[in-house]
């Protein structure tokens, strides 16, 4: 687990409390500050491993291929595959007539991305997925005829997909660019904890960003035996949230009922939509014996609603999370407030919080010279 986060200025501690798993490899580091921004707590456990395809292996042969043969279509599948293999076929000396091949054929591109990888390299995109879906542009392909075409496709770093093989079966020749592969970490334990944490109920969601990295969170807990009590988790109370369809697909294969997706399968607007599920679904604690929940910046005790500052709130919640344990201010203040904040602040709040539970405000406890604890 990362250490406790501290808050940015420009966000309201929203997800204080909130524990939060990433299973990426690769840009994990870019959601992990946008989760911290808002205070939740991390569980980074990556589950995939990207490797680039040395050029002394099959990236290099499958590329003399085409370019002594040059296919019809190229599908632009990534961007970080396109600008690999473009980079790659510079270090070969087959940078340009890399680029001639690609403009004299006709580019299709899965996303944003990969279309804006292509474009830099000065080649035009001639159609791009709208769902970023490989079956949109398969559907495309079908729709104008293959048989007999030549068909490029930059693999997407795990097996060929089943849109390929429908390509295929309609009597395309297909060639498959094997830029980069996904396999599993060479250290499994972060991975394994994270599942652990997941099937315990202390992390609140799950983010996927690939395929791959979806079916090896189950592999790996296949292997643990936890395969069963994981997908119940995901199904349960702990948020599997995906970034785009192709991860949405693959999650349902797996016999995950509703994996969430944003509406654009993009990193911020994936946190952002996580932000509001978890806020939407609070938090269950227990003040001095008395259940309640936190959302949406109101504290619920039966039918009483109490609302709470966003700091406040993530006060209240960072004690409860701790209960029966003492955090001192300084903890207390890294989970709510930003950098350089006066302790003195903790007091203010914790003397106003404890106006507004009430009667229940007494089991918000001052510990001399360490801090304060929330009797559960």
């Amino acid at each position: 687990m990362l250490a406790a986060p501290v808050a940015s200025p420009r966000f309201e501690a929203t997800l204080a409390g909130f524990t939060v798993g990433i299973t990426a490899d690769r840009r994990w580091e870019e959601q992990a500050e946008l989760l911290a921004r808002r205070g939740a707590a991390l569980v980074h456990g990556p589950t995939i491993r990207t490797l680039p395809v040395g050029p002394d292996e099959e990236l290099f042969e499958v590329t003399e291929s085409l370019l002594f043969d040059p296919p019809d279509y190229v599908i632009a599948n990534t961007g970080i595959g396109m600008r690999a293999w473009m980079a790659a076929a510079d270090s070969w000396g087959l940078g340009d007539s890399l680029l001639t091949m690609l403009k004299d054929s006709v580019v299709l591109a899965r996303g944003p991305k990969a279309s804006a990888a292509v474009h830099q390299s000065g080649v035009p995109v001639a159609a791009k997925a709208a769902s970023e879906r490989l079956e949109e542009l398969v559907t495309l392909l079908l729709d104008a005829g293959v048989v007999g075409r030549r068909i490029a496709f930059q693999r997407h770093g795990d097996d060929s997909p089943d849109p390929i093989l429908r390509l295929r079966k309609a009597g395309a020749i297909v060639v498959e660019v094997p830029v980069y592969r996904w396999i599993l970490p060479l250290d499994l334990e972060p991975a394994k904890q994270l599942i652990g944490a997941v099937v315990d109920g202390t992390v609140h969601a799950v983010t996927f960003t690939s395929a791959p990295a979806l079916r090896n969170f189950f592999l790996i807990a296949a292997e643990m035996g936890r395969e069963g009590e994981v997908r119940k988790a995901l199904n349960g109370t702990v948020i599997p949230m995906v970034v785009g369809p192709v991860c949405c697909a693959a999650g349902v294969e797996l016999g995950l009922v509703q994996p969430m997706v944003p509406d654009r399968y993009r990193i911020g607007p994936m946190i952002r939509l996580l932000t509001d599920e978890l806020m939407s679904k609070g938090r269950r604690v227990s003040i001095g014996g008395v259940p309640a929940s936190i959302a949406n910046g109101e504290l619920r005790i039966g039918g009483e609603v109490v609302p709470l500052s966003g700091r406040e709130s993530a006060l209240l919640a960072a004690l409860v999370e701790a209960a029966p344990r003492v955090l001192s201010r300084q903890a207390l203040l890294e989970r709510a407030w930003p950098a350089g904040t006066d302790p003195h602040v903790i007091d203010v709040t914790v003397s106003r919080l404890r106006r507004r539970l009430g009667p229940l405000g007494d089991a918000i406890v001052a510990v001399p010279r360490r801090g304060y604890c929330v009797r559960p």
